[in-house]
């Protein structure tokens, strides 16, 4: 059974620091992209940042030059560096990838449980 698990989040100050790792747990033919979301309360989910196993990238406009997505096709996991944290990144933040499990079955999106960033002002 492919699952995502996620961990990194947690309470920072403004302007400060966190990173969030996403690995890809049990057994996948292949993983195409992986990413994160996030939402706030009362917010839709919207797209961070995600990347493809080629290695290109995609950033919303409002976490550029402060977030760096990566990835390790190896381990199948992908990771977030946030920078210069404001109350306006406080969200609750999940992992997203595209997974074939097997080569017999189409892929599809799968989703991490969510871990809360929370940012102090």
């Amino acid at each position: 059974q492919v699952q995502l698990v996620e961990s990194g989040g947690g309470l920072v100050q403004a302007g400060g620091s966190l990173r969030l790792s996403c690995a890809v747990s049990g057994s996948a033919f292949s993983v195409d992209a992986m990413g994160w979301y996030r939402q706030a309360p009362e917010k839709q989910r919207e797209l961070v940042a995600n990347i493809t196993n080629g290695g290109n990238s995609n950033y919303a406009d409002s976490v550029k030059g402060r977030f760096t997505i990566s990835g390790d096709n190896g381990k199948n996991t992908v990771y977030l560096q946030m920078n210069s944290l404001s109350p306006e990144d406080a969200a609750v933040y999940y992992c997203n990838a595209f997974i074939r499990p097997t080569p017999w079955v189409r892929g599809r999106n799968y989703w991490g449980q969510g871990t809360q960033v929370t940012v102090a002002s």
